[in-house]
């Protein structure tokens, strides 16, 4: 039975690539099938034959190691460095919600844990035009449960905090939170880190400091994380 979990973030450019990367990686390492999905990516690159590269996965998939083929791991790609629904806006292409689901659940046939990462933060909208999806409509439509990932530094609380509030309003479960750009000793991160958990309920799962290659965390506990999915 395969096993996935949705890896959303309080904002943009908060490492949520980065940890993913870390976190398929370390699944990987333990032998098992792993594999990586995005609905939708915004901000790539082109080929010299014109496509669109989708940056995010092919940095999972180099930093990971897995073989899963890099078109399998996110069906909708733009080039502008916008919102999707924006992106998609000018480019054209869409999302769709059962394209989104049909590339999900071909991956639940051939991989063990899924790891789907989302667009932005939690509120990011993926399409508004041609139809109302948010991010929140993936993960219920899904069903998944998440992890948080937060920056360590300032501004922290309040951003996790309101992240937090939101989905527990919309009954959307979060395992935990993993903080990114950590340095061990540093009282204002480290105090940030007690006050989210104080203020959410939510546990610590890991923290990942700059240049890390790994995630510190307990293999098993990281398995444990994944829900089943059908």
């Amino acid at each position: 039975m395969s096993k996935a979990i949705f890896i959303t973030g309080t904002g943009t450019d908060i490492g949520k690539t980065y940890v993913t990367g870390l976190i398929v990686k370390k699944l990987a390492e333990s032998g098992a099938s792993a594999a990586y999905y995005k609905a939708a990516m915004s901000g790539n690159d082109r080929r010299p034959d014109g496509s669109l590269i989708p940056g995010d996965a092919l940095f999972v998939k180099n930093t990971s190691g897995i073989a899963q083929p890099l078109e399998t791991m996110c069906p909708y790609i733009y080039e502008n460095a916008y919102s999707p629904h924006l992106a998609s806006r000018i480019e054209g292409n869409p999302v769709e919600m059962p394209v989104v689901k049909e590339g999900f659940q071909k991956l639940v046939g051939e991989y063990d844990f899924i790891t789907m990462e989302g667009s932005g933060g939690i509120l990011c909208p993926i399409c508004f035009d041609e139809a109302k999806i948010q991010l929140e409509d993936v993960i219920k439509e899904l069903n998944l449960s998440s992890l948080l990932i937060a920056d360590a530094g300032l501004g922290t609380i309040n951003s996790v905090v309101l992240t937090a509030e939101y989905m527990k309003a919309r009954n959307l479960t979060i395992k935990g939170i993993i903080f990114n750009n950590y340095h061990p000793g540093n009282i204002m991160e480290d105090d940030n880190i007690r006050m989210c958990e104080y203020m959410t309920g939510l546990p610590t799962l890991a923290k990942v400091s700059p240049g890390d290659n790994d995630l510190h965390i307990d293999i098993d506990v990281l398995k444990n994380l994944y829900n089943e999915v059908n």
